[in-house]
């Protein structure tokens, strides 16, 4: 596991704009300026859109520079080549509100991630239409929300959930297996910070029983998507993916069981990696820094 950034000291910068000469050049003597030391660097130049992007983690000398005085040194950096940036202090844990329904392989996994401190993420609630996992909420004393969803009160429950977000100061979404399909409205109101994870079989095998149906069409990769979540079903910009190969001797349960793990851990390192702010949205894809 990588040392804790210092608070205070260590800062992630990241941008992206048209590329232009000259940008990278500005870009480090403003860290030079402002003492600063980088510890790792990312780049890439993307010709198709004339667009590049960038991200630097690095740390400052002099104890007498913050975060603001950064940003406003930056700024007129930012001005000069029509740069849409980020920059703030490493240490500071994303605020991940989790939501669930039935299958809690997933957030039993980022509970536990986060627990050990192998995720820097701070999670105020868990949101669920069902009481399902209240206990294992309360056994990590978080706020569990128990918000029911019907064709009546969709609109309600959303409504709630946008309450939520704005009152524990919510960076990131993190649709945990939660199945049901957000409106286009509240897929709007979070677009680039909402996640989901879903298997691999879809559009195929839709329905309740995915692995059931591969199982009779005897598929050979059992995988998962994380994604940003957009009005396009399962369709937004791919943060990760991975499978695992399986053969004719496994049973619809051991896919199923094989499917769980790889959600979890695709899921786990999208949700690292939105954190780390190691994900910028390019369009319709990702660019990950990894």
């Amino acid at each position: 596991m990588a040392p804790r950034p210092r608070p205070g000291r260590e800062f992630v910068l990241t941008l992206s704009c048209p590329d232009r000469a000259g940008l990278v050049h500005s870009v480090t003597g403003f860290l030079v300026d402002h003492s600063g030391n980088i510890l790792e660097s990312r780049q890439f130049d993307d010709r198709l859109q004339d667009r590049f992007f960038m991200r630097v983690h690095f740390d400052v000398s002099d104890p007498g520079i913050t975060l603001e005085e950064l940003r406003r040194g930056f700024t007129p950096v930012a001005e000069a080549y029509r740069i849409s940036w980020h920059l703030h202090d490493a240490s500071t844990p994303t605020r991940t509100l989790i939501m669930v329904s039935n299958f809690g392989h997933c957030l039993n996994d980022l509970l536990f991630r986060r627990r050990t401190g192998s995720l820097n993420i701070e999670i105020p609630a868990i949101v669920s239409n069902h009481r399902t996992y209240s206990s294992l909420a309360e056994s990590y004393g978080i706020p569990f929300h128990h918000v029911p969803v019907t064709a009546q009160t969709k609109a309600e429950a959303e409504a709630r959930l946008l309450e939520l977000v704005e009152e524990l100061d919510v960076d990131v979404v993190v649709l945990a297996r939660y199945m049901q399909i957000l409106s286009d409205d509240l897929c709007k109101r979070l677009e680039g910070r909402a996640i989901n994870i879903h298997h691999s079989f879809l559009p195929g095998f839709k329905g309740a029983r995915p692995y059931a149906q591969a199982h009779e069409r005897g598929v050979k990769l059992v995988g998962a998507t994380a994604h940003y979540v957009t009005p396009d079903l399962d369709e937004g910009p791919i943060i990760e993916q991975d499978v695992v190969r399986v053969d004719h001797s496994r049973s619809p349960d051991e896919m199923v069981a094989i499917g769980r793990d790889v959600e979890a851990q695709v899921l786990a390192r999208a949700v690292q990696w939105h954190s780390e702010s190691r994900v910028m949205l390019n369009g319709n894809r990702t660019v990950v820094f990894r």
